[in-house]
């Protein structure tokens, strides 16, 4: 039986790169893949899976009115898909998620998602609240704090690194917007 799958992290984990190496893995056997990233994600270009050490690879886009059941049982019925793999799964909405979930039960394709699981002010994006509810199998990739402790927080900083603590959830950006840090520094950051 195929498996909804959720890899979350805090930004810098090795999200991407791990996700790009699953495909590799399948398409090294023979396998067909489909890789998925949101449409809002244009910093390396549309349509562009790409990770920190430099692997990348095309992936099909979503936004918020992609029926992602329709168009991957339209590609599974031209060619059969052994995985479907998501980067940016947090921009999901839960009906896309439940629709990830029928692939899974209908279609007996695994679906392999990968995004962050809070936002910058520490609350569930709606797609990581559906994964984390429906998916079979959660799997926390780890990065670590500038302390040495485990990662899990997103903070949001302005040019000069300051935090910034209000603004939309989502505002696209790597490095230079986010530092991935434990819960008591990003309390210790936000607070001060």
């Amino acid at each position: 039986m195929a498996k909804l799958y959720f890899y979350y992290s805090s930004m810098n984990a090795g999200k991407s790169t791990t996700l790009l190496q699953s495909s590799f893995n399948y398409r090294e056997r023979g396998m067909e893949t489909m890789l998925w990233t949101a449409a809002i994600d244009d910093r390396y270009g549309q349509g562009r899976i790409v990770s920190r050490i430099g692997l990348e690879a095309q992936a099909h886009l979503f936004d918020g009115g992609t029926d992602l059941f329709a168009a991957i049982a339209t590609q599974h019925g031209r060619t059969p898909l052994s995985c479907v793999l998501v980067d940016e799964a947090q921009f999901l909405n839960a009906v896309q998620v439940w629709q990830l979930a029928a692939v899974c039960d209908r279609l007996s394709i695994p679906v392999l998602c990968y995004g962050i699981r809070t936002d910058f002010q520490g609350e569930l994006f709606e797609g990581s609240a559906s994964l984390l509810g429906l998916a079979d199998t959660l799997t926390e990739i780890k990065t670590i704090c500038d302390c040495g402790r485990k990662a899990i927080m997103n903070l949001r900083v302005d040019a000069q690194g300051r935090p910034i603590r209000e603004g939309e959830q989502t505002e696209i950006g790597g490095n230079d917007r986010y530092v991935a840090l434990c819960r008591r520094h990003f309390v210790e950051r936000r607070s001060a």
